[in-house]
């Protein structure tokens, strides 16, 4: 296990800059919104400001506060986190993002989590944190295909083991949500509960099971309805052609930075600028991270693997039994929003289920707060009620 820090040399810095400047424009026809894609007036902006006003060494300097490490698991090199708590009696919990997010995501939830005495809240509630990049993000590496969900489930409870966590608590969104619930299949034995931030649910085919729904329900099929006819061309060409799509990706800042504003347009809160929803510099540090690997197409490459399970879930087939408690935090503004009656169906051991006004896909960084408060409101519900006198 090596410790780890970000340095990227100044002549990435350089390239990136110069790149953007000489960026080949396409041209728009008039009066189109979001509905074609990014508009160039704002991606324009946006670059421009990526190039001049945008501090990567400011970000760099952010993420290197926290102590950083590598371990090399199954033949691959993961990049984490590793945040310790001033609490002793600190629970361990595992973050894990998806795409097209990183470890930067959860900037904003490290303090709150790690040490709730500095921030106002009980200290009980601490945990210790590990976030770890998954294969092919950021500064982890993918040498081989066969990373799928189930793959990297048991490197994560590698990892866990090997930082001495006997017991600890799983929490994810988008990717990471899959990878979670998988790891409370893989180690039953040492996570405590599994929180998930996004969880997707699809009518098994039954008539029954849609039968009397709320409008609410109704709204959030037609939610489901509308990704699957307008949303989910990103999906469909990382699940066929990640290699493809990688060159562009790695050859143009301008069209990386396209390819992941768009997800923050339409998986948050934001109707017109997706900073209405996320930090612009937030979102630009989670950019450059992918353009600085040059991880666009090995980030992608998890949907290739994971391809023929997304379409058996729309398909119906239901998931592998999980013993562990799980708890499920809904934001109504996420690319798939719940139905609890399916979600019971496919996982009856949902103890904890909060439903929020606000927010969407990228819940650490668009509603921290809430979701801290969350995870701690779960994680006290895993504890043992102590014993009256």
């Amino acid at each position: 296990m090596q410790p780890f820090r970000i340095d990227i040399p100044q002549a990435h810095l350089d390239d990136l800059h110069r790149r953007l400047e000489a960026t080949r424009w396409p041209g728009e026809l008039p009066g189109t919104g979001w509905e074609r894609g990014v508009p160039q007036d704002y991606l324009k902006e946006l670059a421009a400001y990526w190039r001049t006003g945008f501090d990567w060494r400011a970000a760099e300097a952010e993420l290197n506060a926290h102590p950083q490490f590598t371990e090399t698991i199954d033949g691959a090199r993961i990049h984490f986190l590793h945040i310790t708590s001033p609490e002793p009696d600190a629970t361990a919990l595992l973050l894990t993002h998806g795409w097209p997010g990183s470890v930067a995501e959860f900037l904003d939830v490290i303090g709150p989590l790690t040490d709730p005495r500095a921030h106002g809240a009980d200290p009980a509630d601490a945990f210790h944190l590990v976030i770890p990049s998954l294969p092919g993000y950021g500064f982890s590496t993918l040498t081989e295909p066969g990373w799928d969900t189930a793959r990297i489930a048991r490197a994560w409870a590698t990892l866990m083991d090997r930082l001495g966590y006997g017991r600890y608590i799983a929490q994810g969104g988008d990717a990471g949500s899959p990878i979670s619930l998988e790891l409370g299949r893989t180690d039953p034995g040492h996570v405590l509960g599994v929180h998930v931030n996004m969880l997707m649910t699809f009518p098994s085919g039954d008539p029954a099971e849609l039968a009397g729904l709320s409008a609410r329900d109704q709204q959030r099929l037609a939610k489901l309805a509308r990704f699957d006819a307008e949303l989910c061309g990103y999906m469909k060409l990382q699940q066929t052609r990640p290699q493809t799509l990688a060159y562009a990706l790695t050859d143009s800042p301008a069209g990386q930075l396209a390819w992941i504003t768009e997800r923050f347009l339409d998986w948050t809160s934001a109707r017109t600028r997706p900073e209405e929803a996320v930090d612009r510099d937030r979102l630009l540090t989670n950019v450059s991270l992918y353009w600085f690997t040059g991880t666009a197409g090995s980030s992608a490459q998890f949907y290739y693997e994971g391809a023929a399970a997304v379409r058996a879930a729309a398909a119906g087939a239901l998931p592998p039994p999980l013993t562990v408690p799980v708890g499920v935090a809904v934001f109504p503004d996420d690319i798939f929003v719940p139905l609890r009656s399916l979600a019971d169906r496919d996982l009856p051991t949902i103890t904890h289920w909060s439903e929020f006004e606000t927010g969407g896909h990228f819940a650490a960084l668009e509603q921290p707060a809430r979701l801290t408060a969350d995870i701690r409101t779960f994680a006290r519900s895993l504890k043992p009620v102590p014993a009256t006198a």
